[in-house]
């Protein structure tokens, strides 16, 4: 079987249980106790995936080229389209086109999708610094589901305001 059907099979399996554990809890509870847990879920999960990343690219270091390496392959490996630019006082991810929000838009729950991400994005961009040495300050000044064209990450280091 080749690699890209079954990276497309594993991302779609990713994907649904993400929202369907999520409908699960928000149909036992409601929306805000699902979102919660969902931001629990996902402050472990980026460790994990900060971690593995390392561990696959063989990243030891906690420079921007480092961080874009690693941050890089989760954006990928999740199906996001993005550009990036690095230099010496962080990396910049702008992301044209995010399958979350296509899930969030085909699952006719766009009007959830600006909650969703500002809980969600901005903790896996903490958790992800933290996982580069706490070197790192996190923001998204732009976010597609907030109704930006597109989402802007940055991870800007701290020496570098200093």
């Amino acid at each position: 079987m080749e690699d890209k059907i079954l990276a497309h099979y594993l991302r779609r399996a990713y994907h649904a249980v993400d929202g369907l554990w999520f409908m699960m809890v928000e149909q036992d509870s409601d929306f805000d106790h699902a979102l919660d847990l969902d931001r629990r879920v996902w402050e472990v999960l980026a460790k994990i995936q900060a971690r593995k990343a390392r561990q696959l690219l063989r990243v030891n270091g906690n420079t921007p080229d480092d961080l874009a390496r690693c941050f890089s392959l989760k954006l990928t490996a999740d199906g996001h389209t993005f550009d990036l630019e690095t230099d010496s006082s962080g990396v910049r991810f702008t992301i044209r086109d995010c399958p979350w929000l296509a899930l969030l838009q085909n699952s006719d729950r766009r009007h959830l999708a600006a909650r969703v991400a500002q809980t969600i994005c901005p903790t896996e961009g903490r958790v992800w610094c933290a996982e580069f040495g706490g070197e790192y300050d996190f923001e998204m000044p732009a976010m597609a589901c907030s109704g930006a064209d597109q989402c802007e990450m940055r991870f800007s280091r701290k020496d570098a305001a200093s």
